[in-house]
């Protein structure tokens, strides 16, 4: 019996060290890493130990343990969160969302800003508690009210779940900000990826609510705003540049919107939707719009070609305006309040922010945008991690900072 444990045991060992072993060699031969980027090594030990619960999470996924998001997210969430004597932090629930509110402990004579918070992990991994550095720091550097919102995920919850549960939880505290003294004239929406998205769209679907105080601006950090085109320049050269590559965004892409990943070749060939449904977008979407110096590091425009039908029937749902801003009526969008856009260069969705700072700057509303020249996408999330510093994080952070100063 002994003889069998400890061989079961070794076999497992064995197994344990050689996922490991793949996993860094995988990097090693896909992972490009810009020679921009202030800390290499930092970035590739990062990146490995992501890749690494992806692989146990997928190992568990086929063996029918749990879904490689749900042990992607429990691997992230072991870390204790770090208290911050400064600020008061409070664990409520509007109706069934759970959310976290940050208030400076320090006293305020007059009604401070409002954030509401969409945390980012392509709607399927991140966590309110993932991002409570972040709210920490963005509530006390900005003398503001963050409330961050725990939408539910996918692949429990697809789209448009995560949305709606942003858009029920920001009616509930536009409709409560005396109780947490937040100013009506200066609430703001904000998310990073897809929970920038998130706020693209929420601060979209408010403006028809007459009975709600308006929402002031958009902070909109390497946001997800269109979920069709992974031939952009962007993804075209940031494809495997940690701490997201391409494949994985489009893996996220099908957790999200119920889609078979088997239709990934046909997704990539832009074969997935009719010549005249790119055509219909093109004034938006088209990489015309993306300025030339975004071009350099190599682009090659993949041409349009007759569709596929079954996959057209499957993924055309990824056209609701609701899961991309991008491409709401001119009507919708020239009347949205002012933008702060942040942007990485070393991010698959890079462009995604460019084509909708253009959108807004066409239509007259008023856009600062911050582009971080050695950025990558995730860098927001590094904050407060001690040695894994970068100093685009900080970046971020205070352009976002000094933009709600400003309000």
């Amino acid at each position: 019996m002994w003889v069998v444990l400890l061989v079961l045991l070794g076999a497992a060992c064995v197994f344990f060290m050689g996922v490991g072993l793949w996993v860094i060699c995988s990097h090693f031969f896909t992972t490009d890493i810009p020679a921009a980027i202030s800390h290499p090594a930092i970035l590739r030990i990062l990146h490995c130990l992501f890749q690494l619960s992806v692989t146990w999470g997928t190992i568990f996924e086929k063996l029918g343990i749990c879904s490689m998001p749900q042990f992607v997210s429990f691997i992230h969430d072991l870390p204790p969160l770090k208290q911050d004597p400064d600020v008061v932090v409070k664990d409520l629930r509007f109706g069934t969302i759970p959310v976290k509110v940050y208030q400076p402990r320090m006293s305020s004579c007059t009604p401070r800003r409002g954030i509401l918070f969409f945390h980012g992990g392509g709607t399927i991994i991140e966590s309110l508690k993932t991002y409570h550095v972040i709210c920490c720091r963005l509530s006390k550097e900005s003398d503001s009210v963050v409330v961050a919102v725990g939408y539910r995920k996918a692949p429990q919850h697809k789209f448009p779940t995560p949305v709606r549960d942003c858009l029920v939880a920001s009616i509930h505290f536009l409709r409560s900000l005396d109780v947490y003294g937040v100013d009506p004239a200066r609430v703001v929406v904000c998310g990073d990826s897809a929970g920038g998205g998130m706020a693209a769209v929420v601060c979209q679907k408010l403006m028809d609510w007459s009975d709600l105080p308006k929402i002031r601006a958009q902070i909109l950090v390497y946001a997800a705003l269109q979920l069709v085109d992974f031939q952009l320049p962007s993804y075209q050269q940031n494809a495997n540049v940690p701490l997201i590559s391409r494949n994985f965004a489009f893996r996220c892409f099908c957790y999200y919107m119920d889609i078979h990943p088997s239709w990934k070749s046909v997704v990539m060939k832009r074969a997935h939707l009719p010549v005249e449904v790119w055509e219909k977008y093109r004034k938006w979407l088209g990489s015309e719009n993306i300025p030339e110096r975004f071009k350099k590091r190599g682009y090659q425009e993949v041409p349009l070609v007759p569709h596929n039908e079954d996959a057209y029937l499957e993924t055309h749902h990824a056209l609701d305006w609701m899961d991309m801003p991008l491409i709401a009526e001119d009507e919708v969008v020239s009347r949205l309040p002012e933008a702060c856009i942040v942007s990485c260069e070393y991010d698959p969705l890079r462009d995604d922010s460019l084509l909708y700072k253009k959108r807004l700057e066409d239509l007259g509303v008023p856009v600062t945008w911050h582009h971080m020249e050695d950025g990558f996408h995730g860098a927001l999330n590094l904050l407060g991690r001690g040695y894994l510093y970068f100093s685009c994080s900080t970046d971020i952070l205070n352009a976002m900072v000094h933009f709600l100063k400003g309000l």
